[in-house]
């Protein structure tokens, strides 16, 4: 179904952040401007997502060329997914903006900037063709350099090297991809490139091509062995810019393997077994990173790693049962993230540091504060009945099916890492004596704030802690979203159909 719907999420970020550029000066009406848009782009995603479930998917052809010829967004229930969980964080993290981020970083333009952020993420998500997909990222790229440099303290300023020099390598290695895979194929349409590229009888050169766009969006999930930029990078910034770091962008490399190993790339038994491994080593060196960790955003970090790794787990065993495994993860972990970055930044503006040696005494001071906490923590470790218990299940289920016993080992693995760790931080933030934190580390932050800066804090902690109790009570209704989308994958026929007018 064709409908100029599908490029709003897009447009109206954009509009915000135009619009904001002309309140540079008016702080306090940025922050109005940002978190009431926010709220409208969530209705609009909202709209959106439930008008693709009823009606089948929607698509648009940009000046009205016909595909494959023409740049196509495509909004299926998979896409639709990703802009409402993107809209989600974003509304929470834009409240949370409002009592964290300081005047003079937003004085150099943070919220505008924020909000193009959003605006290539949801581009990258309803992106229909491969190179268009390419020019998202390296909005995304952009803003986020941006974002991780606001403030130009050294910290940041050496965290965004690292950042931006693995992302731009990322993109080389994409558009190179990008390049050979128009020159066997011609095109550039992925539902057309699903078709073309099945056709091709040089599997070599494909597998060839597969790999490097493997390594492309590898770099930009953050799999083993090319994650080192992330943990010495997403510590670096505000807690606000951490938060939605660490909920969303490592998400869209992982939404982009997933995309382009089911519809363009259909993974053989090499792939598979590469896919598989790379997931494997990803949790257990991002469960090992976390262990030996003292900062608590670096300790979230490496857990990014590890999970990340339970994702790509589900393309490496490539039953439909797993797809929707990796599908819920992925719903469970952008809310849980982005909630747990959020956690780190109140900390640290009651106490004064991320240092685990020097924290401590958090649940008898704060006791409402460290159970609200504890929500995202213990969702994150997947106790039972929380938002992190269920996908693993169908990891397991699928690996079984397929006799990888050796891959439900390292899922099994990674949950008691997660586990040691999620201890670990709780002893070390709740449990243990309080510690004298030196004069020089402590910060007049929290207290000192007004009413309004404090509650804009904690509220959006509420939110996003609210929606992983949903998520993990109603259950059901996750798995029959995540169903829906591992089906379409599994079987794209009608993404084809909807975008080129044809069936396979």
């Amino acid at each position: 179904m064709s409908s100029p719907f599908v490029v709003l999420p897009i447009i109206f970020q954009l509009f915000l952040a135009v619009l904001l550029m002309f309140c540079w000066t008016r702080k306090n009406l940025q922050k109005l401007v940002s978190v009431v848009g926010s709220v409208i782009a969530l209705v609009i995603s909202t709209v959106l997502f439930v008008a693709v479930w009823e009606h089948g998917i929607y698509t648009t052809q940009a000046g009205n060329w016909v595909a494959p010829f023409g740049i196509t967004f495509v909004a299926d229930v998979f896409s639709a997914l990703m802009v409402l969980l993107t809209t989600t964080a974003g509304l929470a993290v834009s409240v949370f903006s409002v009592g964290s981020v300081r005047n003079s970083r937003i004085e150099f333009g943070y919220f505008p900037i924020y909000h193009f952020l959003l605006m290539g993420l949801n581009g990258a998500f309803l992106a229909g063709d491969i190179f268009n997909l390419y020019v998202w990222f390296e909005i995304i790229i952009i803003s986020s350099f941006v974002l991780i440099t606001i403030g130009g303290e050294k910290a940041q300023l050496e965290g965004a090297v690292k950042y931006v020099t693995m992302n731009l390598l990322a993109s080389v290695i994409f558009l190179t991809a990008i390049a050979i895979l128009y020159g066997l194929t011609g095109s550039l349409n992925m539902a057309d490139l699903s078709l073309k590229v099945a056709e091709i009888e040089n599997r070599g050169l494909v597998n060839v091509t597969a790999i490097l766009f493997l390594v492309g969006f590898g770099i930009k999930s953050a799999v083993f062995p090319l994650y080192f930029w992330l943990p010495a990078s997403y510590h670096t910034p505000p807690p606000a810019i951490s938060a939605i770091f660490g909920g969303l962008l490592t998400k869209v490399g992982v939404y982009a393997l997933l995309r382009v190993f089911t519809l363009i790339f259909i993974p053989d038994s090499f792939l598979i077994t590469l896919i598989s491994a790379i997931a494997a080593i990803t949790i257990l060196s991002g469960g090992i990173g976390a262990l030996i960790q003292n900062n608590i955003r670096k300790v979230f970090s490496y857990l990014i790693i590890c999970h990340i790794g339970y994702m790509i787990a589900g393309l490496g065993i490539y039953t439909q049962t797993a797809i929707e495994g990796s599908i819920f993860y992925l719903i469970h972990d952008i809310i849980v993230k982005t909630t747990l970055f959020m956690v780190a930044g109140l900390i640290f503006k009651i106490k004064g540091t991320y240092s685990l040696r020097l924290l401590g005494g958090f649940y008898k001071e704060y006791p409402k504060l460290s159970l609200l906490m504890a929500i995202s923590m213990f969702s994150l470790v997947g106790i039972p009945p929380l938002s992190g218990f269920w996908p693993k299940l169908f990891l397991i289920e699928g690996s079984l099916a397929v006799g990888n016993y050796w891959l439900v080992g390292f899922i099994l693995l990674g949950s008691f890492l997660t586990l040691f760790v999620i201890a670990k931080v709780w002893e070390g933030v709740f449990w243990k004596e309080s510690t004298h934190i030196p004069v020089k580390m402590q910060v007049k932050y929290f207290h000192e704030l007004k009413p309004l800066k404090r509650q804009a804090m904690v509220v959006s902690i509420v939110f996003l802690s609210l929606i992983s109790l949903a998520i993990g009570f109603g259950a059901e209704y996750v798995i029959q979203v995540a169903a829906r989308v591992g089906s379409s994958l599994m079987d794209p026929q009608e993404y084809i159909q909807a975008v080129l007018g044809r069936s396979i």
